[in-house]
């Protein structure tokens, strides 16, 4: 009589962790076409625009003694953002939308680690590439704009602070799009996040609105975009300058992301 032996498979066994979670979801990222279309779009608006912008200013040789040509990579930057914020909501609804999510929840059953990666690997894709965008935009810039030359403090934030204001937009539009769990609904928000308080603010004629009309020019993400490449106040003399609006919106995703966290691990999928 033979002993009967049972089956070892011979793959090791291990348990899972964050490594396994991000190399999945780097494979998703750089996989599906949404991702190539959108910031393959982001990159020709801020090199389209932001050349177009610096070759017009040349040209025309305005006053330009006072500020370096750095500025002018605000006008690729802002639809550019559009762009990541479209990617960001994208990253996680439309797991939703597919039925994905059961499958991706299943692989992962801890929903904080699947959220985890998903930030961790679309934050360091959008920072890097925006970087990268932003230093090459700025050089030539610098290079067609007969103006001051910028110091290094400047450099710094028009290349890394502007990868990581761009990157924390998106990251708040992919903690948006876990919470509504709707790619067209939170892709929706996220464009009257970012456009809606200056087209209100255009309408407050009355002078019992003059406040909230101020507070909206000031702080909408548009004007804190212009912020970043200034170390004085833009809009109405005061107001966040330099990598204030990088901390400000470091802060409003950080209570975001806490709580796409919260109703991730409540609701059911």
């Amino acid at each position: 009589m033979t002993t009967p032996h049972s089956y070892v498979s011979p793959i090791p066994v291990r348990r899972a962790h964050l490594g396994d979670a991000l190399a999945s979801e780097w494979t998703k990222i750089r996989s599906v076409r949404s991702t190539m279309w959108t910031l393959g779009v982001m990159v020709l608006l801020m090199l389209g625009i932001g050349l177009g912008v610096g070759a017009l200013v040349a040209a025309n040789a305005p006053d330009t003694e006072d500020a370096s040509a750095l500025g002018l990579g605000f006008f690729g930057m802002l639809p550019g953002s559009i762009c990541v914020i479209t990617l960001g909501v994208l990253t996680i609804a439309s797991e939703y939308g597919t039925g994905m999510i059961r499958t991706t929840l299943t692989a992962c059953p801890s929903r904080t680690r699947v959220l985890t990666a998903k930030a961790i690997v679309f934050f360091l894709l959008v920072f890097t590439l925006t970087t990268v965008v932003t230093a090459v935009v700025g050089a030539i810039q610098v290079a067609m704009v007969d103006a001051v030359d910028p110091t290094g403090a400047e450099w710094l934030r028009a290349t890394v602070g502007a990868g990581l204001y761009t990157a924390l937009l998106g990251l708040l539009s992919l903690a948006l799009g876990s919470v509504i769990r709707h790619s067209a609904g939170a892709i929706t928000v996220m464009i009257g996040v970012l456009l809606l308080p200056l087209v209100a603010a255009m309408f407050m004629f009355s002078e019992s609105m003059r406040a909230v009309q101020k507070a909206l020019l000031t702080y909408a993400i548009p004007s804190q975009m212009i912020s970043l490449y200034s170390e004085t106040p833009t809009l109405n003399g005061e107001g966040p300058t330099g990598w204030e609006p990088v901390l400000i919106l470091l802060t409003v995703t950080a209570a975001a992301l806490g709580g796409a966290y919260a109703l991730l691990n409540r609701r059911d999928v």
